[in-house]
């Protein structure tokens, strides 16, 4: 199931999808009945750190370019609209702010996020057109401030 990190904490943030509210980019869900059973007797607390930026749910899909979301908190990189390429970083940064505090607002040591999103992937992200190895914007945030980060795909 889960490890160390969701073993012995006891305030867990969750993105919002994976508990079945509707707030992927598509205004779709990733509602995971195997993650509610594993957070069971856990202070579960959702976040989308994209939607409380403010960025609206349905929304367009943004991938980050030049980098991962450690990069894109370094400066380093840009989160932009797939179509079109309107630049959403400052969105990501934000959404990003709002994660930690939640974070230190609630006690979660620990956060169990969505594989692969711009915000929150732990492992992957979608860069410059393809699948690759690093985290999404909140997900290297809240790593910084010390929250263990686990993907969704890692708690079953």
């Amino acid at each position: 199931m889960s490890g160390a990190p969701l073993d012995t904490a006891d305030v867990v943030l969750v993105s919002a999808c994976l508990l079945g509210h509707a707030c992927r980019h598509d205004g779709r869900n990733n509602g995971s009945p195997a993650l509610l059973a594993a957070l069971q007797g856990k202070a579960v607390v959702p976040i989308c750190p994209e939607a409380g930026a403010g960025l609206g749910t349905p929304r367009p899909p943004v991938q980050l370019r030049g980098g991962d979301g450690d990069a894109v908190l370094d400066g380093l990189a840009r989160a932009r609209e797939v179509e079109g390429g309107v630049d959403r970083t400052e969105a990501f940064r934000e959404g990003a702010r709002l994660a930690v505090a939640a974070a230190r607002a609630h006690g979660a040591a620990a956060a169990v996020l969505k594989e692969r999103s711009p915000s929150c992937g732990c492992r992957q992200v979608w860069q410059d057109g393809a699948r690759v190895a690093g985290r999404g914007v909140a997900a290297a945030a809240l790593a910084r401030a010390g929250v263990a980060v686990l993907s969704d795909e890692e708690v079953r």
